[in-house]
C-alpha cells in the first residue's frame, strides 16, 4: 500500500486501539465464508470478518468515557503508555449501522461514509477470521488467490484494497500480554508504510509524542510505528488498479522508531520498502486496458486472479513471479504488456521486471534492498492475514494510483502517468462530501491450488485474451503473455503460439521454438 495515513475513521466515540474487552457492545463478527480449491473442486469454509481495532470504541474501563476524543488521547486517562493501556477497554461494533460493513452471502459491501445518529465513519478496514480470536492465515506459494471485485461505484481519490500484511494470527496477544483484546477485535495491524497513526503498537499505548492531523479531527501519529511485510493483490479505483509486493528486512509485526520507520528523508533507510515493485497497466503505458468500457471493465464486476509462481513449481520453492489476469464476460485476460521499449517482454512481477521498471523510471530501487521477490516469498510462505478495505489519502489524494505523480514531473516521463484523473482530484474533503455514497464489493473469494479457482471462458476481449482449460489441472499454469505476430505472420518472442482453441500464428520468429508451457492448452514462443 503506498500510502495509509488516513485510513482512520471519523466517529464521536473514539477511533484507537484498545487492549482491554469492554463489555458495552456486544462483538458479533459477520460471516463471510471463502473457498479452498484444488484440481478436483472447491470447499467451503465458514470463516468470518473483524473490524480493525482502530476504528473502534475506546473507552475507560470502569465507563463509557471516552480514551481518545477528537485527535487527542484523553489525559487523565492517558498520561502514559502504560496507565492508557491498563485503564482502556476496546469494544464491539455495529457493522452495519456504524461503519456501513454489511455482508449477503459470500459477498462483502463497504461504504465509504455512514452517518449514524451519533457519528460519522469514513472508511473501513477488515479482516478475515479462522476463528473467533485468529486470524486466517494464507500460504501462497505455488498456489493463486482469487475474488470477484465490483469499483464501478468509486471515483478518483478512493481505494478499494486487498492486501496481505504479516501480522500475528493472535493480534499479538502471545507476544504483548498487555493486549488482551486480540485478533477478535482487530488489533495488531502493521504493513510495509510503518504507520504512526495505529494508537496501540506492541499492546502498548503509541501517546508518546502523539500529535493531532490537521487534516483530519480524528487522526493524529505517535512516536512509534508498526512495520511489517505486505503483498498488494490489488489497489483499484474504477480509473486505475496496480499490484505491488512490498519486502522488509524485518519478519512479522515489528515496532519501528527513528530512522527505521522510513519516514520523511529517511524513507529508503527504513526497514520496509515502502514504494514496492508495482505493476499499473496505465502507468506501463498500455492506456486502453483498464477502466469504463476498455479491455477490462471497471463499470462491471469482473474476477481477479493472482498466482504466486515459484522457481521450481513446489510449494516450498522460491518465489519468482506473481501473475495477473482477470476474467470478466466469461472471457480471460492475461495482465497487459508494458509498452516502454526496456520493458515490452513483461506483463508480470519478477526480479528482472522490477529492475528494469526502477532503472527506466528513475526511482530507488529499495525492492532489491529489502531482498526483493525472494524476501517476499518468505513471508508468504509464513503465513500472512488478509485484508479488505476502503480508504481516501491524506497523504497525497491518491494521486500515485490514479493520476500524475509526481505533480511536479513531466507529464510524458516513463512511469509519472499512472491513471486519467485530475492533479487536482482526490482531496479528501472534496470526496468525503461530493461522494459519500461511494462503495467496494469483494465476493467469491477462492484459493488454492494453480488454475483451481477459476472456470476458463472463449477466446476474446482483445490481444491479451486468452482461453483456458475449464477444468484445469492443478499442475498448470495459466498463459501470461498475450498473442503477438510479426509481419511475416510468426508469433514474437514470448507470445502464444498454440495451445486449445488457438488460431493465431504457430510459427515463432527466429530463433524461438514453440514450446509447451501447458499442453494442450498453452504454447509459447521460447
Amino acid at each position: 500500500m503506498f500510502n495509509k495515513v488516513a485510513l482512520i475513521a471519523s466517529t464521536l466515540f473514539a477511533v484507537v486501539y484498545g487492549q482491554q474487552v469492554g463489555t458495552l457492545t456486544t462483538e458479533t463478527h459477520p460471516s463471510l465464508p471463502i473457498q479452498s480449491c484444488s484440481a478436483s473442486g472447491c470447499t467451503t469454509e465458514s470463516t468470518k470478518i473483524t473490524l480493525d481495532a482502530n476504528w473502534r470504541w475506546l473507552h475507560s474501563t470502569n465507563s463509557s468515557t471516552n480514551c481518545y476524543t477528537g485527535n487527542e488521547f484523553d489525559t487523565t486517562l492517558c498520561p502514559d503508555p502504560k496507565t492508557c493501556t491498563t485503564n482502556c477497554a476496546l469494544d464491539g461494533a455495529d457493522y452495519s449501522g456504524t461503519y456501513g460493513i454489511t455482508v449477503s452471502g459470500n459477498a462483502l459491501t463497504l461504504k465509504f461514509v455512514t452517518k449514524g445518529q451519533y457519528s460519522t465513519n469514513i472508511g473501513s478496514r477488515v479482516y478475515l477470521l479462522q476463528d473467533e480470536s485468529t486470524y486466517k492465515q494464507f500460504s501462497l506459494l505455488n498456489k493463486e488467490f482469487t475474488f470477484d471485485v465490483d469499483v464501478s461505484n468509486l471515483p478518483c481519490g478512493l481505494n478499494g484494497a486487498v492486501y496481505f500484511a504479516q501480522m500475528d494470527a493472535d493480534g499479538g496477544v502471545k507476544r504483548f500480554p498487555t493486549n488482551k483484546a486480540g485478533a477478535k477485535y482487530g488489533t495488531g495491524y502493521c504493513d510495509a508504510q510503518c504507520p504512526h497513526d495505529v494508537k496501540f503498537i506492541n499492546g502498548e499505548a503509541n501517546v508518546l509524542d502523539w500529535v493531532g492531523s490537521a487534516n483530519d479531527t480524528n487522526a493524529g501519529t505517535g512516536r512509534y510505528g508498526t512495520c511489517c511485510p505486505e503483498m498488494d493483490i490489488w489497489e483499484a479505483n474504477s480509473v486505475s488498479t496496480a499490484y505491488t509486493p512490498h519486502p522488509c528486512s524485518v519478519d512479522g509485526q515489528t515496532r519501528c522508531e527513528g530512522t527505521d520507520c522510513g519516514d520523511g528523508d529517511n524513507r529508503y533507510a527504513g526497514v520496509c520498502d515502502k514504494d514496492g515493485c508495482d505493476y499499473n497497466s496505465y502507468r506501463q503505458g498500455d492506456k486502453t486496458f483498464f477502466g469504463p468500457g476498455k479491455t477490462v471493465d471497471s463499470t462491471k464486476k469482473l474476477t481477479l486472479v493472482t498466482q504466486f509462481i515459484t522457481d521450481d513449481g513446489t510449494d516450498t520453492g522460491d518465489l519468482s513471479e506473481i501473475r495477473r489476469f482477470y476474467v470478466q464476460n466469461g472471457k480471460v485476460i492475461p495482465n497487459s504488456y508494458s509498452t516502454y521499449s526496456a520493458l515490452t517482454k513483461y506483463n508480470s512481477i519478477s526480479e528482472s521486471y522490477c529492475t528494469a521498471q526502477k532503472t527506466l523510471f528513475g526511482d530507488t530501487n529499495s525492492f532489491e534492498a529489502r531482498g526483493g521477490l525472494a524476501k517476499m516469498g518468505d513471508s508468504i510462505a509464513s503465513g500472512m492475514t488478509l485484508v479488505l478495505s476502503l480508504w481516501d489519502d491524506h497523504a497525497v489524494n491518491m494521486l500515485w494510483l490514479d493520476s500524475t505523480y509526481p505533480t511536479t514531473a513531466a507529464v510524458d516521463a516513463p512511469g509519472v502517468a499512472r491513471g486519467t484523473c485530475a492533479t487536482t482530484s482526490g482531496d479528501p474533503k472534496d470526496v468525503e462530501a461530493n461522494s459519500p455514497n461511494a462503495s467496494v464489493v469483494y465476493s467469491n473469494i477462492k484459493y488454492g491450488a494453480l488454475n483451481s479457482t477459476f472456470a476458463g471462458g472463449s477466446t476474446g476481449g482483445g490481444s491479451t485474451s486468452s482461453s483456458v482449460p475449464s477444468t484445469p489441472s492443478s499442475s498448470s499454469s495459466v498463459p501470461s503473455s498475450s498473442s503477438t505476430a510479426s509481419p511475416g505472420g510468426s508469433a514474437e518472442h514470448f507470445a502464444q503460439c498454440g495451445g486449445t482453441g488457438w488460431t493465431g500464428p504457430t510459427a515463432c520468429v527466429s530463433p524461438y521454438t514453440c514450446t509447451a508451457v501447458s499442453a494442450p492448452y498453452y504454447y509459447q514462443c521460447l
